[in-house]
């Protein structure tokens, strides 16, 4: 039962990290911090000590909790996913990144996250056809993401594959939660602008 509670916890988290509901993320990171502290889970403290971090921007404080999770949990493929995050945002080796992209996906296969990221990534490096591979594998795993549905419409677009990014911008806007409009009004000028390029 306390497992379950950690996974979905973790599952809110990640969802409130992507959407910038940062409030929320600190809440939920707190929750599980201390959850994690009732039943002395050292794997589990590593990671929502990690996410604090994270939030507030403190990447190589994030690191050092990663890494003590990780040596308590060797499964956690989302504690991989987040040292490959951090590494690219202190602007490290896009090798190491990578690395703790495949050692996430090799510890735990059925994390979609970690295919997710590793996509996105890929996709910023202009590595668009294998992007496109990782995110699809996301969606087999997590069929309804739509910020998964929205990055492999940018690696269409990148490709020049435009009814490709039409299509799966349209899927990531049925998905997209009425409550977040900013992110809703992004992706439908995207659309318009790709189908205003498609007529003329």
């Amino acid at each position: 039962m306390q497992s379950m509670n950690f996974s979905k916890l973790r599952r809110d988290l990640d969802e409130a990290i992507t959407f910038a509901q940062l409030d929320v993320a600190s809440n939920l990171a707190q929750q599980g911090l201390r959850a994690a502290q009732a039943c002395e889970n050292l794997g589990e403290i590593g990671y929502f000590r990690a996410q604090q971090f994270i939030i507030d921007e403190n990447y190589e404080a994030a690191i050092e909790h990663l890494h003590f999770a990780i040596q308590h949990n060797p499964s956690d493929g989302a504690a991989y996913n987040d040292l490959a995050l951090c590494t690219i945002e202190l602007g490290g080796s896009i090798m190491d990144a990578l690395n703790y992209f495949d050692k996430g996906i090799a510890v735990e296969p059925d994390y979609a996250s970690v295919y997710h990221n590793k996509g996105w990534y890929l996709n910023q490096l202009n590595r668009s056809h294998e992007a496109i591979g990782y995110l699809k594998k996301a969606l087999e795993l997590e069929p309804n993401r739509a910020v998964t549905y929205e990055n492999l419409a940018d690696a269409y677009f990148n490709l020049g594959i435009i009814q490709g990014a039409i299509t799966a911008y349209n899927q990531a806007l049925k998905m997209i939660k009425s409550s977040h409009t900013d992110i809703r009004e992004q992706i439908e000028a995207k659309i318009k602008m790709l189908i205003d390029q498609t007529s003329h």
